[in-house]
């Protein structure tokens, strides 16, 4: 239990820095470019995602120290910890593209190959552990409606 427990911390601490990482190039635009783009009515206010990414990336690192600690010498599981972690090194970089870079379109095709590495980590973790799985699944909905999002902030720009 006491290494499972610090896997868990590890993949929170991980999942966390990538996401500090990815709030500093965001909010570098938020308050200027970001403003400034035509958005869909299904845009939610910007103090929404803050603390949805916060518990998601919490859940996800739950998620990858669970499977983590399982054994790494195991092939799923070593399997399921390279998706996750290509997966999570797009997720950083959908923000230093689409907020950085200023790019929703390039952004949008990040996100797209997001969802499906997402998917392919969730298919693996499953494998492993269901419970890990379950828990990426609410990543999973709003990385869709995030793909939605910059999907129609591209078309209305």
């Amino acid at each position: 239990m006491k290494r499972k427990l610090t896997y868990i911390i590890i993949g929170i601490v991980i999942c966390s820095a990538i996401g500090f990482l990815s709030s500093v190039v965001t909010q570098s635009s938020v308050n200027g470019w970001y403003m400034t783009l035509n958005k869909p009515i299904f845009n939610p206010p910007n103090w929404v995602f803050a603390p949805v990414w916060s518990a998601l990336y919490i859940m996800m690192g739950v998620s990858a120290g669970w499977v983590w600690a399982k054994g790494f010498h195991h092939k799923w599981v070593k399997t399921g910890l390279y998706h996750f972690g290509f997966q999570l090194l797009l997720n950083g970089l959908w923000s230093i593209v689409f907020f950085g870079l200023k790019q929703p379109f390039f952004g949008l095709l990040v996100i797209m190959a997001l969802l499906v590495v997402l998917s392919l980590t969730i298919k693996w973790f499953n494998v492993v552990s269901k419970f890990a799985a379950v828990l990426l699944i609410p990543y999973l909905l709003w990385i869709c409606f995030a793909t939605a999002l910059n999907y129609k902030i591209w078309e209305l720009n």
